[in-house]
């Protein structure tokens, strides 16, 4: 298998590691191929930091556990192997009339990826995270022991192990709630696209969105200064209940992106061109109307290997959270320093979230905003600039998504997850991350 199947979505950091593949769920471990290191479950690569990584370890690649176990088209339960893609899901649930309760930006990603990561979208206001809907799973530890994790059966287990970054063990199967359709048995959306001038009417249009729409989400122009900083494209929508005329169409074919550039294509000016093209990509400042479900959740899944086109280097995702009380002054800080720095994104997402708990110990959400922005890797220059969003965020109580950081401070993960020493209670002595290694350095 090419090496390029066991590196993060960014691409950095880079990992001198081997793979192992699991075939059968009810199959040992393979501990006696792997000797004296540790071990790491690895879905699908969709992660962008190191939390998928082990330096110098194995990685258990459970990719070829894929298979659906149980589907109860009445109930909406389904239950498969954690090997399976949320894409897989989709194609056999959607057209009995279920979607996912919870997805986030890419359907390529695993099963047991998204419990690990406890995964949230565009409806955490109404839903919480993905790991709310889970009703149990299976998890495989390394001395052998089957544990079935529910809310009521191993619950300590079940807790630590939802967002808690394949760390306590493998997770062979997981059964899932599926949200219904209403009925309706149809893949559509009734979607607005808002054209707003300023961060002021970001705030103002997503808390009057989210009484009454289930996805909500911007897109932020980074590029953007002064009266006009954070001004962007705020999308909102609901399940379709009827469709007339003609039904809009999935995308038929994905493309790729070609080539493997030596150095990043995001750049001062490109990034400046994209930014302004893209916020007036639309005639007017509202836009009504129906798609599918795939480019509404999915837009840049059409685009195979996207991630190239940061260079050989790769980028850096930064995602953090902000509580209510301080989120407008921090979010808007965090875009002048951005802007400040001439470092842009031009893959800002801007979204508040709701106060829905989730059962696992490192769940990332929290009630407030949360940002998420990528940039190309230029070394110490864009270190620099993320640590000085790092103190803003530590400066408002926040905190950083695991599931998408390569250079978070111990200190800061620590304070900002005081669960941490409770999750090491149940981690399995035989796997470790480097993400793990990293943020739980004593100082």
């Amino acid at each position: 298998m090419a090496a390029k199947r066991y590196q993060s979505w960014g691409r950095y950091p880079k990992a001198d590691q081997a793979a192992c593949k699991l075939y059968w769920r009810d199959a040992p471990l393979p501990l006696d191929r792997i000797g004296d290191r540790t071990c790491l479950p690895f879905g699908n690569g969709r992660s962008y930091g190191d939390v998928c990584l082990n330096d110098g370890g194995i990685l258990l690649d459970c990719r070829q556990l894929d298979r659906f176990i149980r589907f109860d088209t009445d109930t909406g339960i389904l239950r498969c192997e954690a090997g399976v893609l949320l894409a897989d899901i989709l194609r056999l649930t959607v057209p009995k009339g279920w979607l996912l309760p919870v997805t986030p930006g890419t359907r390529f990603v695993t099963v047991g990826g998204a419990i690990a990561n406890d995964v949230h979208g565009k409806n955490h206001h109404q839903a919480g995270t993905l790991g709310r809907h889970i009703r149990c799973f299976e998890l495989l530890r390394s001395d052998g022991e089957r544990l079935i994790c529910a809310p009521n059966d191993n619950p300590a287990f079940y807790e630590a192990t939802i967002a808690g970054l394949g760390l306590t063990g493998v997770i062979t199967w997981a059964e899932l709630q599926l949200k219904q359709l209403k009925d309706i048995r149809n893949p559509y959306l009734e979607r607005e696209i808002i054209r707003y001038g300023n961060l002021d009417e970001f705030f103002a249009l997503a808390w009057e969105s989210n009484r009454d729409y289930v996805y909500t989400a911007a897109w932020i122009d980074c590029s953007a200064t002064g009266t006009q900083l954070g001004r962007g494209l705020f999308i909102r929508g609901n399940h379709a209940e009827s469709i007339t005329g003609k039904p809009p169409r999935p995308p038929t074919r994905q493309l790729r992106f070609p080539i493997d550039p030596p150095f990043s294509l995001i750049n001062g000016l490109t990034f400046k061109l994209f930014n302004r093209l893209y916020y007036h990509r639309q005639a007017s400042d509202r836009m009504r109307d129906v798609v599918h479900y795939e480019p509404f959740f999915y837009p840049l899944d059409t685009i195979q290997d996207w991630n190239r086109v940061y260079g050989s280097k790769g980028f850096l995702q930064y995602q953090c959270a902000v509580p209510t009380d301080r989120m407008e002054d921090a979010i808007r800080e965090i875009l002048e320093r951005i802007a400040k720095a001439g470092i842009g994104s031009f893959l800002a997402v801007l979204k508040l979230f709701g106060d829905q708990p989730s059962p696992g110990l490192l769940s990332f959400p929290m009630p407030g905003a949360t940002l998420a922005l990528d940039f190309p890797n230029h070394g110490e220059k864009t270190l620099r600039l993320l640590d000085q969003l790092d103190a803003v965020t530590r400066g408002v109580g926040g905190r950083l998504n695991p599931s998408k950081d390569a250079r978070m401070r111990p200190e800061d993960f620590q304070t900002a997850y005081p669960h941490w020493k409770t999750m090491e209670t149940y981690l399995d002595p035989r796997i470790s991350s480097g993400f793990w290694r990293r943020v739980t350095v004593q100082s």
